[in-house]
């Protein structure tokens, strides 16, 4: 008989992701202790079995939820079915396809487009990118860090705290960055890391500005973890056509929403545990 639980284990956690590690990247890399503290773990148990898991990462002042999976799609509904009434009024989500109509019967849904989730599959065409203008980005780069994505990337979320993994790379002019790229997750214990924040400053885009830093990003990363991989809105073909250069591949669909709805109390309680 299946049933609803609240999941603390790592290592039961851990092992239901790596059934699929390039789908659950961010997963996998949010149990580090970096990360470990802003997560909570909804899974659907059958005869003790994790059949299914949803990750909550609340990233100030965000909640956000994934629900991912590559089978059994109608436990995954049958799991956010039991969850809705736990999840704050506002939250963003990533869903694997098919899933959205679900959360839709409590919340208002706002579509931010479907994304690509893409895994470095090898390393012959960061190899042939030259990266050596790419340089290691510190707090010491914030406040040039925090102009730039002002003026190129307005839309992005950067989170400072980010940059004590020291990987964060950026190519600079005169003193004045031209791009940057970082990571969202990154975790050498767990040997996974997700790239973001990547951009390039409107003055010097398709100059290979992009290409050069995540190259050089990657080239750091590859030193510690296994997987590596990114999400790019599906209909960004520049920016697909320069990942796949560098040797990444495309994986699976992934849709993002914001989400308006209810606030139940109960959930407030179940998110600040840290176990």
């Amino acid at each position: 008989m299946t049933k609803t639980i609240y999941v603390h284990d790592k290592a039961r956690i851990e092992a239901f992701l790596r059934r699929d590690p390039i789908l659950h990247m961010f997963g996998l890399g949010d149990l580090d202790d970096f990360y470990w503290p802003y997560t909570s773990w909804y899974g659907l148990e059958d005869n003790n079995e994790i059949q299914q898991l949803v990750l909550t990462y609340i990233d100030a002042p965000n909640l956000v939820l994934m629900a991912l999976t590559n089978e059994r799609p109608e436990q995954m509904r049958q799991l956010l079915e039991s969850i809705i009434h736990l999840l704050p009024k506002q939250l963003y989500v990533h869903l694997s396809p098919g899933l959205a109509d679900v959360l839709a019967t409590a919340y208002h849904l706002h579509p931010h487009g479907k994304f690509i989730k893409m895994a470095l599959n090898n390393s012959v065409g960061l190899s042939k990118v030259n990266t050596s203008a790419g340089t290691q980005l510190t707090i010491e780069d914030l406040p040039k860090i925090e102009r730039f994505y002002q003026e190129s990337y307005p839309e992005n979320v950067f989170n400072k705290r980010m940059l004590q993994t020291g990987q964060y790379f950026g190519v600079c002019q005169d003193g004045r960055l031209l791009g940057i790229a970082g990571i969202h997750v990154y975790s050498p214990q767990y040997r996974v890391a997700v790239l973001g924040n990547i951009a390039t400053h409107p003055d010097f885009r398709r100059q290979g500005v992009a290409t050069a830093v995540t190259a050089r990003l990657c080239q750091s990363l590859k030193k510690t973890v296994d997987h590596i991989g990114l999400l790019v809105q599906a209909d960004n073909a520049s920016a697909i056509a320069c990942y796949t250069k560098l040797g990444f591949v495309q994986h699976s669909t992934v849709e993002v929403y914001s989400l308006e709805g209810n606030e139940p109390v109960a959930w407030v309680l179940r998110a600040f545990r840290v176990g």
